[in-house]
Protein backbone atom coordinates (compact mmCIF):
# COMPACT_ATOMS: atom_id res chain seq x y z
CA UNK A 1 0.00 0.00 0.00
CA UNK A 2 1.20 3.49 -0.86
CA UNK A 3 -0.24 6.42 1.07
CA UNK A 4 -0.23 10.02 -0.15
CA UNK A 5 -0.86 12.19 2.95
CA UNK A 6 -2.60 14.86 0.86
CA UNK A 7 -5.22 12.35 -0.29
CA UNK A 8 -6.34 11.16 3.16
CA UNK A 9 -8.69 12.76 5.68
CA UNK A 10 -6.64 13.99 8.64
CA UNK A 11 -8.14 11.51 11.17
CA UNK A 12 -7.19 8.56 8.95
CA UNK A 13 -3.71 9.94 8.26
CA UNK A 14 -3.28 10.46 12.00
CA UNK A 15 -4.19 6.82 12.63
CA UNK A 16 -1.58 5.58 10.15
CA UNK A 17 1.16 7.90 11.41
CA UNK A 18 0.61 7.19 15.09
CA UNK A 19 0.45 3.44 14.47
CA UNK A 20 3.69 3.45 12.47
CA UNK A 21 5.74 5.94 14.49
CA UNK A 22 5.65 3.94 17.69
CA UNK A 23 6.25 3.41 20.51
CA UNK A 24 6.42 7.05 21.53
CA UNK A 25 7.45 8.20 25.02
CA UNK A 26 4.86 10.18 26.95
CA UNK A 27 5.44 13.66 28.33
CA UNK A 28 3.08 14.14 31.25
CA UNK A 29 3.16 17.94 31.34
CA UNK A 30 2.13 20.10 34.25
CA UNK A 31 1.69 23.76 33.38
CA UNK A 32 0.12 26.89 34.87
CA UNK A 33 -1.77 29.88 33.51
CA UNK A 34 -1.23 33.51 34.45
CA UNK A 35 -3.83 33.21 37.24
CA UNK A 36 -1.94 30.31 38.83
CA UNK A 37 -4.40 27.59 37.77
CA UNK A 38 -2.67 24.25 37.19
CA UNK A 39 -3.14 21.94 34.21
CA UNK A 40 -1.85 18.38 33.75
CA UNK A 41 -1.93 16.62 30.39
CA UNK A 42 -0.07 13.80 28.53
CA UNK A 43 1.53 14.22 25.10
CA UNK A 44 3.05 11.41 23.06
CA UNK A 45 4.58 13.76 20.49
CA UNK A 46 7.65 14.00 22.70
CA UNK A 47 11.37 13.31 22.86
CA UNK A 48 14.78 14.72 23.78
CA UNK A 49 16.78 16.61 21.18
CA UNK A 50 19.92 17.96 22.84
CA UNK A 51 22.27 17.20 25.73
CA UNK A 52 24.13 20.50 25.93
CA UNK A 53 21.94 22.36 26.59
CA UNK A 54 19.53 19.63 27.76
CA UNK A 55 16.45 20.08 25.57
CA UNK A 56 13.13 18.23 25.59
CA UNK A 57 10.43 18.96 23.00
CA UNK A 58 6.74 18.08 23.11
CA UNK A 59 3.95 19.09 20.75
CA UNK A 60 0.37 19.94 21.69
CA UNK A 61 -1.39 19.58 18.34
CA UNK A 62 -4.42 21.56 17.32
CA UNK A 63 -7.56 19.45 17.66
CA UNK A 64 -8.54 17.86 14.36
CA UNK A 65 -12.30 18.04 14.83
CA UNK A 66 -12.64 21.75 15.61
CA UNK A 67 -9.15 23.29 15.19
CA UNK A 68 -8.94 24.49 18.79
CA UNK A 69 -5.75 24.46 20.89
CA UNK A 70 -4.96 22.60 24.11
CA UNK A 71 -4.98 24.34 27.49
CA UNK A 72 -1.31 23.38 27.89
CA UNK A 73 -0.40 25.44 24.84
CA UNK A 74 -2.35 28.42 26.14
CA UNK A 75 -0.60 28.06 29.50
CA UNK A 76 2.97 27.96 28.20
CA UNK A 77 2.30 31.13 26.25
CA UNK A 78 1.28 32.80 29.52
CA UNK A 79 3.80 31.14 31.87
CA UNK A 80 6.94 29.86 30.14
CA UNK A 81 7.66 27.02 32.58
CA UNK A 82 6.57 23.36 32.70
CA UNK A 83 7.35 20.13 34.48
CA UNK A 84 7.61 17.06 32.24
CA UNK A 85 6.89 13.87 34.20
CA UNK A 86 7.70 10.33 33.06
CA UNK A 87 4.74 7.92 32.88
CA UNK A 88 5.09 4.39 34.29
CA UNK A 89 2.85 1.36 34.07
CA UNK A 90 1.65 1.91 37.64
CA UNK A 91 0.17 5.29 36.68
CA UNK A 92 -0.95 4.78 33.07
CA UNK A 93 -4.69 4.54 33.76
CA UNK A 94 -4.70 7.73 35.82
CA UNK A 95 -2.63 9.42 33.12
CA UNK A 96 -5.25 8.46 30.55
CA UNK A 97 -7.92 9.94 32.81
CA UNK A 98 -5.99 13.22 32.92
CA UNK A 99 -6.20 13.40 29.11
CA UNK A 100 -9.97 13.98 29.27
CA UNK A 101 -10.95 17.38 27.93
CA UNK A 102 -11.95 18.96 31.21
CA UNK A 103 -13.02 22.60 31.16
CA UNK A 104 -10.32 25.26 31.35
CA UNK A 105 -9.35 25.93 34.94
CA UNK A 106 -10.13 22.38 36.13
CA UNK A 107 -7.13 20.85 37.93
CA UNK A 108 -6.35 17.44 36.39
CA UNK A 109 -4.23 16.56 39.43
CA UNK A 110 -7.49 16.47 41.38
CA UNK A 111 -9.53 14.77 38.64
CA UNK A 112 -6.97 12.00 38.05
CA UNK A 113 -5.91 11.55 41.67
CA UNK A 114 -2.27 12.52 41.34
CA UNK A 115 -0.26 14.29 44.03
CA UNK A 116 0.97 17.83 43.49
CA UNK A 117 4.55 18.29 44.70
CA UNK A 118 5.99 21.79 44.80
CA UNK A 119 8.78 22.29 42.29
CA UNK A 120 12.12 23.76 43.26
CA UNK A 121 12.79 26.22 40.43
CA UNK A 122 9.58 26.53 38.37
CA UNK A 123 5.98 27.49 39.17
CA UNK A 124 4.04 24.39 37.99
CA UNK A 125 4.08 21.43 40.41
CA UNK A 126 5.46 18.01 39.57
CA UNK A 127 3.64 14.69 39.80
CA UNK A 128 4.53 12.92 43.05
CA UNK A 129 3.81 9.48 41.61
CA UNK A 130 6.20 9.91 38.68
CA UNK A 131 9.69 8.51 39.36
CA UNK A 132 11.36 11.02 37.03
CA UNK A 133 10.41 14.67 36.56
CA UNK A 134 12.07 17.52 34.66
CA UNK A 135 11.62 21.11 35.73
CA UNK A 136 11.89 23.09 32.50
CA UNK A 137 12.04 26.58 31.07
CA UNK A 138 10.13 27.00 27.81
CA UNK A 139 12.65 28.49 25.37
CA UNK A 140 10.57 28.63 22.20
CA UNK A 141 7.19 27.68 20.75
CA UNK A 142 7.15 26.87 17.04
CA UNK A 143 3.72 26.58 15.34
CA UNK A 144 3.80 24.07 12.47
CA UNK A 145 0.50 25.14 10.92
CA UNK A 146 -2.87 26.74 11.50
CA UNK A 147 -5.23 23.90 10.55
CA UNK A 148 -6.61 21.08 12.69
CA UNK A 149 -3.92 18.50 13.44
CA UNK A 150 -1.03 20.96 13.17
CA UNK A 151 1.58 20.62 15.89
CA UNK A 152 3.19 23.26 18.07
CA UNK A 153 6.73 22.45 19.10
CA UNK A 154 7.31 23.47 22.71
CA UNK A 155 11.09 23.55 23.19
CA UNK A 156 12.01 23.14 26.84
CA UNK A 157 15.38 23.43 28.57
CA UNK A 158 15.81 21.16 31.58
CA UNK A 159 16.72 23.17 34.66
CA UNK A 160 16.41 20.46 37.29
CA UNK A 161 15.78 16.72 37.23
CA UNK A 162 14.14 14.67 40.01
CA UNK A 163 14.77 10.90 40.13
CA UNK A 164 13.30 8.56 42.75
CA UNK A 165 15.83 6.30 44.45
CA UNK A 166 13.63 3.27 43.81
CA UNK A 167 14.35 3.31 40.05
CA UNK A 168 18.14 3.48 40.44
CA UNK A 169 20.57 0.58 40.11
CA UNK A 170 23.72 -0.04 42.17
CA UNK A 171 25.59 2.55 40.08
CA UNK A 172 22.94 5.22 40.68
CA UNK A 173 21.80 5.00 37.05
CA UNK A 174 18.17 4.57 36.01
CA UNK A 175 17.33 0.88 35.71
CA UNK A 176 14.75 0.38 32.91
CA UNK A 177 13.36 -2.70 34.65
CA UNK A 178 12.66 -0.65 37.77
CA UNK A 179 11.39 2.34 35.82
CA UNK A 180 8.71 0.26 34.04
CA UNK A 181 7.93 3.05 31.58
CA UNK A 182 5.05 2.99 29.14
CA UNK A 183 4.80 4.43 25.65
CA UNK A 184 2.04 5.29 23.23
CA UNK A 185 1.23 3.25 20.16
CA UNK A 186 -1.51 3.83 17.58
CA UNK A 187 -5.24 3.81 18.31
CA UNK A 188 -5.81 2.74 21.94
CA UNK A 189 -2.62 0.71 22.22
CA UNK A 190 0.22 1.27 24.66
CA UNK A 191 3.49 -0.59 25.19
CA UNK A 192 5.29 -1.45 28.42
CA UNK A 193 9.10 -1.35 28.67
CA UNK A 194 9.71 -4.21 31.08
CA UNK A 195 10.58 -7.91 31.23
CA UNK A 196 11.54 -9.54 27.94
CA UNK A 197 10.61 -6.41 25.98
CA UNK A 198 13.85 -4.81 27.26
CA UNK A 199 16.99 -6.13 25.58
CA UNK A 200 20.56 -5.05 24.93
CA UNK A 201 22.13 -4.19 21.58
CA UNK A 202 25.83 -3.29 21.98
CA UNK A 203 26.73 0.04 20.41
CA UNK A 204 29.67 -0.01 17.96
CA UNK A 205 31.15 3.17 19.40
CA UNK A 206 34.80 2.18 19.67
CA UNK A 207 35.32 -0.44 16.98
CA UNK A 208 33.91 -0.51 13.47
CA UNK A 209 32.16 -3.75 12.57
CA UNK A 210 33.33 -5.79 9.59
CA UNK A 211 29.95 -5.28 7.88
CA UNK A 212 27.34 -7.53 6.32
CA UNK A 213 29.10 -7.46 2.94
CA UNK A 214 32.17 -9.26 4.35
CA UNK A 215 30.23 -12.18 5.83
CA UNK A 216 31.05 -15.53 4.19
CA UNK A 217 28.49 -16.48 1.56
CA UNK A 218 27.54 -19.71 3.38
CA UNK A 219 26.55 -17.59 6.37
CA UNK A 220 24.72 -14.88 4.40
CA UNK A 221 22.76 -17.53 2.48
CA UNK A 222 21.66 -19.33 5.66
CA UNK A 223 18.06 -20.52 5.88
CA UNK A 224 18.33 -20.45 9.68
CA UNK A 225 20.12 -17.26 10.66
CA UNK A 226 17.94 -14.15 10.67
CA UNK A 227 18.78 -10.57 9.77
CA UNK A 228 19.30 -9.83 13.47
CA UNK A 229 21.65 -12.82 13.74
CA UNK A 230 23.67 -11.67 10.73
CA UNK A 231 23.76 -8.13 12.13
CA UNK A 232 25.32 -9.42 15.35
CA UNK A 233 27.90 -11.45 13.45
CA UNK A 234 28.79 -8.52 11.18
CA UNK A 235 29.26 -6.17 14.13
CA UNK A 236 32.64 -7.60 15.20
CA UNK A 237 35.75 -5.85 13.91
CA UNK A 238 37.80 -9.00 13.29
CA UNK A 239 37.32 -12.75 13.22
CA UNK A 240 38.12 -14.52 16.50
CA UNK A 241 40.85 -17.17 16.85
CA UNK A 242 39.78 -20.79 16.55
CA UNK A 243 39.32 -23.03 19.60
CA UNK A 244 38.70 -26.68 20.39
CA UNK A 245 35.01 -27.37 19.86
CA UNK A 246 32.90 -29.04 22.53
CA UNK A 247 31.25 -32.40 21.98
CA UNK A 248 27.84 -30.93 21.14
CA UNK A 249 29.48 -28.55 18.67
CA UNK A 250 31.33 -31.38 16.94
CA UNK A 251 28.06 -33.29 16.79
CA UNK A 252 26.41 -30.30 15.08
CA UNK A 253 29.28 -30.09 12.60
CA UNK A 254 28.80 -33.75 11.76
CA UNK A 255 25.07 -33.25 11.22
CA UNK A 256 25.49 -30.63 8.52
CA UNK A 257 25.32 -26.91 7.86
CA UNK A 258 21.79 -26.32 9.15
CA UNK A 259 22.62 -27.95 12.50
CA UNK A 260 25.68 -25.71 12.82
CA UNK A 261 23.60 -22.63 12.07
CA UNK A 262 20.91 -23.69 14.56
CA UNK A 263 23.44 -24.06 17.37
CA UNK A 264 25.14 -20.79 16.38
CA UNK A 265 21.74 -19.10 16.60
CA UNK A 266 21.33 -20.41 20.14
CA UNK A 267 24.68 -18.84 21.04
CA UNK A 268 23.67 -15.55 19.47
CA UNK A 269 20.44 -15.45 21.46
CA UNK A 270 22.57 -15.87 24.57
CA UNK A 271 24.86 -13.02 23.47
CA UNK A 272 27.78 -15.38 22.78
CA UNK A 273 28.88 -13.82 19.49
CA UNK A 274 32.51 -14.99 19.63
CA UNK A 275 31.45 -18.59 20.38
CA UNK A 276 28.98 -18.46 17.51
CA UNK A 277 31.67 -17.25 15.13
CA UNK A 278 34.14 -19.91 16.24
CA UNK A 279 31.55 -22.60 15.63
CA UNK A 280 30.54 -21.19 12.25
CA UNK A 281 34.11 -20.81 11.02
CA UNK A 282 34.96 -24.43 11.79
CA UNK A 283 31.56 -25.88 10.95
CA UNK A 284 31.25 -24.29 7.51
CA UNK A 285 34.62 -25.20 6.08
Amino acid sequence: MIINPSELPIPKLQAYLQSAVAPRPIAFVSSMDAQGKVNLSPFSFFNMFSMNPPILVFSPSRRVRNNTVKHTLENVVEVDEVVINVVTYAMVQQTSLASCEFAKGVNEFVKSGFTEVKSEWVKPPRVGESPVSFECKVKQIIPLGTEGGAGNLVICQVLLMHVHDNVLDENNMIDPHKLDAVARMGQNYYSRASGESIFVVPKPNEKIGMGYDLLPEKIKASKILTGNDLGMLANIDQLPPSRVLAANELEACGAGLEAVHQLAQVYLKEGKVIEAWQLLLQGTK
